[in-house]
C-alpha cells in the first residue's frame, strides 16, 4: 500500500510483520486499527518489559495493572478505584480541549470499573509562565480542567504545578481520578460467552480524535498545529449523564462488562474486550449513532469522540438498558456482538471492511528491548561541588525563592476548581495531601468512617540528575505526604513521562527510574496498581531537539482509619517545632530550587533516600497523628526548611522564632530539599514524650524553635541572629508572584 503504513505510525518492519501474518496486504481500515493498537500509547511496546519490575500485589489489592483502573480494599464494605493518565500532546496542540478531555477520559476509566468517580487531581508542567506561549498553555489547560471537573460535579482536590524550560513545547498534563464502590462489586472489560451484544451508549460519534493514539505516540514538530483534528472535544454535561446512566445499569445488574471508548475509539474498545474474553467480535458500523454526515467506515471505527462507553449485555436486558439511556437523553445502539472465532470482523452495510485476528491486534503487537546508554551529561552535573558556591544574602535569597513560580502560591490555579463540590473534601488543595471522606456509595448501609488521602508528586529535576535515586525520591515523597495528614499509604498509580525511547539515553533514564521506583515501592509496601506511560515528549525545532526532564508522576493514595484524626500543614497555635526523621547527615542542595534560582544551576546529585528510615518515619507519623499527639506536620520538599515553616505560617495569624544549631553552612541546611524530613508542631507539654517515641524507633529529632502568637519571623543560627523578616511582606511575595505574572 505504498507508504500508507507511515501515516499510521508503523515502521516498515512492523508493516512487513503484518503482511507476513495475514499473507496479504491489509486494507486501509485494517491499517488504521493496527496503527492505533500497535502505537506506543496503546501497546506499551517500549516499556512493557520494564513495567513488570514494579510490584503490583498486596493483600489489600483487588485489581492491579491491566484493567482500566486499579482497585484496593478500604474495608469489608468499601473499595476504591483510581488511576492517572496523560494528555500531554493534545494539551499542547489544543490546551483547553486537550486538558478537558484528559479529565473526561480518566473519569470514564474509573466508571468502567463500576465505581462512582468522587475526586480528581492533576499534575502539570509548563515552561516559565512569563513567556507568552507558556502563559497561554497554562491558562488554557487550567480552564479546560476546571470547565470539565466543575461541570461534571467532581472536585479537583489535589495536584501540583511545576515550571521548567524543558516543558516549553511539551507541557505535561496528567489527570487522576478516584472512585468508590461497594466491596465485592467490580466490572472489567469482559464478555463471558459468544453472542452477547455490544452496546454503544453516550454521545454520538463525530470526526474528532481520529488517529489520536498515533499522534500521542510521536514526537511533535513544526506541524503541531496541523494535528488539531486529532484532539477530541469533550462535553462534561453529557459526561455527567453518562456517569449516572452507567451506574444505574450497574446497580440494576444489567451489564456483564464495561469498556471506556478512549484511544482508537470503537476499534480499541472492542479489541480489548475480545482479547481479554478470549473471544472474537463483529462490529456493524452503520448502526453507530453519528453527529456528522458522510463519515467513512475508517472514521466511524477510529473516532475518539468523547463521552462514549461500550457495554456487554445479554439480549434480554437490551430494553432495560435502552430505557435508561432514553431517561438520560443518551444515544444507545447495538453495534456488535461477541463471536466464537478469534477475529475482529468490521462490517459496513453488510460488507466487510476489516477482518483481522484479535491476536494480531493485541498479542502480536511488537515488544521492544531498546538499547540503553548512560547519558554523557551526568558526569559533569554530578561532579558539581556545592562548597564552591558563594554565600548569598539570605534575606534576599529567601524572597527570590518565595517569588519563584515553583514555590509561590498556586491558589490562582486551584481556586478555579470547585474542590468542595459533593461536600466530601476534608483537607483542600494547598497542603501535603488532600483528604476526602467516603460517603455511602449505593445504599446508606454501604459506608465507612474511614477517609482517603491523595498526594501527587513528580520531581523531574531530581530524576534528571540521577534517575535511580530520583525514582526512589519521588515515590518516598508521595508516600510521606500522605503520612503527614495521618494516612497509611496503600498504593500508587504512576504516569511515566519521558522522551523518545528510541534514543538510548532516554531508554536508560526510563529503565533506571523504574528500577528506583520499584525499590522504593517494595520497601515502603506500596504496590503500583495502575498507570500510564507517555513517551515521545520531545519536539524537533529545525535542527534543535527539545527534550523534557524524565518526569515520573506518582499519586499515592492512603487510608485514614478515623476521619476525625487528621492534621494539616498549618500551625494551630503556639507550639514547639521539631524537625524529625533522617537529619544527622549533611544537607545536599543538589537539584534544589535554591541552587537554580539563586545560583542559576541545575546540578549536583540527588539526596539519597534511606528507605528503611523513610518507612519508620511514615509509620511514626501515622501513629502520632492517630494518638492526637501532634498539631501539624509538613514534609521538607521544594524550597527547603524555611519555605516549609513559612507555608505553615502564611494562612494563620501566628509567627515563628527559629533557633537552629548545626555544623552546616546555613544556606545548605535552610534550603536543601532533603528527603525523610518532616517539621511537626507539638504541644510543649508533649515534646519530651514525642522525643522518646521517636528515639525508640531509631528516628532523629531536632528542636528548631517555636510558634509564637506575635506575627514575627526570626531565625537564629548557632546562637547568632540570622534573619528577622516582616512576615506580611513575605506572605505578599509568596501569594502574588505567580498571580501577577498571569
Amino acid at each position: 500500500m505504498g507508504g500508507s503504513w507511515k501515516l499510521h505510525g508503523l515502521t516498515k518492519e512492523e508493516y512487513d510483520k503484518i503482511v507476513n501474518f495475514l499473507k496479504r496486504e491489509p486494507t486501509e481500515v485494517e491499517l488504521g486499527i493496527l496503527g492505533a493498537l500497535w502505537s506506543e500509547h496503546c501497546s506499551y511496546k517500549s516499556s512493557k518489559k520494564l513495567l513488570k519490575k514494579l510490584p503490583s500485589s498486596a493483600e489489600w489489592v483487588v485489581q492491579g495493572p491491566g484493567e482500566n483502573a486499579g482497585v484496593v480494599e478500604i474495608d469489608d464494605k468499601v473499595w476504591i478505584a483510581f488511576k492517572i493518565e496523560s494528555h500531554n500532546h493534545p494539551s499542547f496542540i489544543e490546551p483547553f480541549h486537550g486538558a478537558a478531555t484528559g479529565v473526561g477520559g480518566i473519569i470514564r476509566d474509573i466508571l468502567s470499573m463500576g465505581a462512582r468517580p468522587v475526586a480528581l487531581a492533576d499534575s502539570l508542567r509548563f515552561a516559565d509562565p512569563r513567556e507568552v506561549l507558556s502563559k497561554s498553555l497554562l491558562k488554557g489547560v487550567v480552564a479546560g480542567i476546571s470547565f470539565y471537573g466543575n461541570s461534571v460535579g467532581i472536585p479537583t482536590v489535589a495536584g501540583e504545578t511545576v515550571f521548567e524550560e524543558c516543558y516549553k513545547t511539551n507541557p505535561l498534563v496528567n489527570a487522576f481520578c478516584l472512585g468508590i464502590m461497594p466491596a465485592g462489586r467490580i466490572y472489567k472489560a469482559r464478555a463471558t460467552r459468544a453472542d452477547q451484544i455490544l452496546i454503544l451508549i453516550g454521545s454520538a460519534t463525530g470526526r474528532d480524535g481520529i488517529q489520536g493514539a498515533v499522534m500521542a505516540s510521536e514526537e511533535l514538530g513544526d506541524n503541531a498545529e496541523e494535528k488539531k483534528p486529532t484532539v477530541q472535544i469533550g462535553d462534561p454535561f453529557f459526561g455527567k449523564k453518562l456517569i449516572e446512566a452507567v451506574l444505574e445499569v450497574v446497580e440494576k445488574n444489567l451489564v456483564i462488562g464495561i469498556q471506556d471508548l478512549g484511544a482508537a475509539g470503537l476499534a480499541g474498545a472492542v479489541s480489548e474486550i475480545a482479547s481479554k474474553s478470549k473471544l472474537g467480535a463483529e462490529i456493524y458500523l452503520e448502526k453507530v449513532p453519528l453527529r456528522e454526515k458522510d463519515m467513512t467506515p475508517y472514521e466511524i471505527l477510529l473516532s475518539e469522540s468523547q463521552e462514549r462507553m461500550l457495554l456487554v449485555i445479554e439480549d434480554e436486558n437490551l430494553k432495560s438498558v435502552e430505557e435508561i439511556a432514553t431517561k438520560y437523553h443518551l444515544s444507545c445502539a447495538v453495534v456488535g456482538k461477541t463471536i466464537e472465532r478469534n477475529r475482529l470482523r468490521v462490517l459496513y452495510r453488510e460488507k466487510p471492511v476489516a477482518d483481522l485476528p484479535v491476536s494480531l491486534i493485541v498479542e502480536e503487537a511488537p515488544i521492544y528491548t531498546r538499547p540503553v546508554e548512560e547519558p554523557s551529561y551526568l558526569e559533569k552535573l554530578n561532579s558539581f561541588d556545592q562548597e564552591s558556591l558563594p554565600m548569598p544574602d539570605l534575606s534576599e535569597a529567601l524572597r527570590k525563592i518565595l517569588s519563584s513560580p515553583n514555590i509561590s502560591s498556586k491558589s490562582w490555579i486551584y481556586s478555579q476548581y470547585d474542590y468542595q463540590v459533593g461536600t466530601n473534601t476534608v483537607i483542600k488543595p494547598g497542603g501535603d495531601a488532600a483528604v476526602i471522606r467516603l460517603k455511602w456509595v449505593v445504599k446508606p448501609e454501604v459506608k465507612t468512617e474511614k477517609a482517603v488521602a491523595i498526594s501527587s508528586e513528580g520531581n523531574g529535576r531530581m530524576v534528571l540528575l540521577n534517575p535511580y535515586e530520583g525514582g526512589k525520591y519521588v515515590v518516598a515523597e508521595a508516600c510521606r505526604n500522605v503520612a503527614c495528614v495521618g494516612a497509611k499509604p496503600l498504593a500508587i498509580t504512576d504516569c511515566l513521562n519521558f522522551g523518545n525511547p528510541e534514543r538510548p539515553d532516554i531508554m536508560w533514564q526510563l529503565t533506571k527510574t523504574i528500577e528506583g521506583m520499584a525499590k522504593a515501592c517494595d520497601i515502603l509496601s506500596v504496590p503500583v496498581v495502575s498507570g500510564n506511560v507517555s513517551l515521545y515528549n520531545e519536539t524537533v525545532e529545525g535542527e534543535h531537539l527539545r527534550n523534557i526532564y524524565p518526569t515520573p508522576v506518582v499519586v499515592c493514595v492512603g487510608v485514614l482509619e478515623d476521619i476525625r484524626r487528621c492534621v494539616n500543614i498549618y500551625y494551630r497555635g503556639t507550639a514547639d517545632l521539631l524537625l524529625i526523621g533522617d537529619i544527622s547527615r549533611a544537607s545536599n542542595v543538589g537539584g534544589s530550587e535554591y541552587l537554580k534560582v539563586i545560583h542559576g544551576k541545575v546540578a549536583g546529585n540527588v539526596p539519597k533516600v534511606n528507605l528503611q528510615k523513610e518507612k519508620k518515619l511514615i509509620e511514626a507519623l501515622t501513629e502520632l497523628i492517630k494518638k492526637d499527639m501532634i498539631l501539624s506536620a509538613h514534609d521538607i520538599s521544594m524550597g527547603g526548611l524555611l519555605v516549609n515553616v513559612l507555608e505553615s505560617l502564611f494562612p494563620t495569624k501566628l509567627g515563628a522564632e527559629l533557633e537552629i544549631y548545626s555544623d552546616e553552612r546555613a544556606d545548605f541546611f535552610l534550603f536543601a530539599e532533603m528527603p525523610t524530613r518532616v517539621v511537626i508542631s507539638v504541644d510543649p507539654s508533649k515534646s519530651e514524650e514525642i522525643r522518646d517515641f521517636l528515639e525508640e524507633r531509631d528516628l532523629e529529632w531536632m528542636y528548631i524553635g517555636k510558634v509564637v502568637p506575635q506575627r514575627v519571623f526570626k531565625v537564629s543560627y548557632n546562637g547568632r541572629d540570622l534573619l528577622e523578616e516582616n512576615l506580611e511582606n513575605l506572605k505578599e511575595v509568596w501569594e502574588k508572584s505567580l498571580e501577577e505574572i498571569l
